[in-house]
């Protein structure tokens, strides 16, 4: 029996503060990495998920205000490589673990929401930029492309992720499948009670274990002047490939979740249902996938 042993990082960064929150950041590791060689953090954790502000845009107007918070935005995101990547690169050879979490990346003058995979020895081992922005997010990311759709073959199993909203796309889940993702990573900030559907559906779509960390985060996570009262509730949970929870979900408050994920079961669950194996009726349905940049 092959086993992994996970942890899912509920908390909120200090907003647009980027020091304070690798500073968070660090300490929120050693924790998770206590028993777990797998630890992974929610959606735009480094630095912010700006919820509940629309950086003074309208259709065919864009206000001083608004592009002042954006450049503050930008002053708190990081670049990829850079130093914010070093320290994080640290934070998980210091700990021995698979650290995967979302940052706002910077390139130019566009942002990008994207997770880092980092390797125990420190090493940033891929990343992946969010293919869709949702709803107003696109007024602040750009849009990733296929370039940056890993799935790693690492010594705890086959490791991906798929961002918050990117998980309602068939065809990006198809992707991830094809590639036989098992340790199948879904940053987020979203906390409804529907998102709990969607993780046990993907867990038994997918067959695979579903690690879904979301942000936990109040308005006293803000800076004083921030023009909204935001709350991210949380809902971190994990899911094994047959659609049991193994822990949480977890809402109001800050926590980690941990499991150990018996491996053996993908293998089980695959028996009846392998979506890109017996399953998938290639004669009649392809899946093209241009991985360029």
């Amino acid at each position: 029996m092959k086993t992994v042993r996970a942890a899912v990082v509920q908390a909120g960064p200090v907003a647009f503060d980027l020091a304070r929150t690798l500073e968070k950041t660090s300490t929120l590791v050693a924790s998770a990495a206590a028993g777990a060689e797998l630890v992974v953090f929610p959606e735009a954790f480094v630095s912010a998920y700006p919820k509940g502000i629309d950086f003074g845009t309208l259709v065919g107007s864009r206000t001083p205000e608004g592009r002042a918070w954006f450049r503050r935005y930008y002053e708190s995101a990081i670049d990829v490589p850079g130093p914010a990547v070093v320290q994080l690169g640290a934070m998980a050879r210091d700990n021995h673990v698979h650290l995967v979490i979302g940052v706002i990346e910077r390139e130019h003058g566009t942002l990008y929401c994207t997770v880092l995979f980092f390797a125990p020895d420190g090493t940033l081992s891929a990343k992946h930029r969010k293919v869709m922005p949702t709803a107003m997010e696109r007024i602040i990311w750009g849009f990733g492309d296929g370039s940056t759709l890993p799935v790693l073959d690492t010594p705890l199993g086959k490791l991906g992720a798929v961002i918050c909203w990117e998980n309602y796309m068939p065809l990006l889940r198809m992707h991830m499948y094809s590639k036989g993702i098992q340790l199948y990573c879904a940053p987020t900030v979203d906390d409804r009670d529907v998102w709990q559907h969607t993780m046990h559906h993907i867990a038994l779509e997918g067959r695979c274990f579903v690690l879904a960390a979301c942000q936990y985060i109040d308005r006293s996570g803000y800076p004083e002047d921030y023009p909204a009262s935001p709350v991210i509730r949380g809902g971190s949970v994990i899911i094994n490939p047959l659609g049991k929870t193994l822990a949480g979900p977890l809402y109001g408050e800050e926590g980690i979740l941990r499991a150990e994920l018996n491996l053996d079961e993908i293998a089980e669950g695959k028996f009846d249902l392998d979506v890109a194996g017996h399953y998938a009726r290639p004669d009649i349905f392809r899946l093209t996938v241009n991985e360029e940049p």
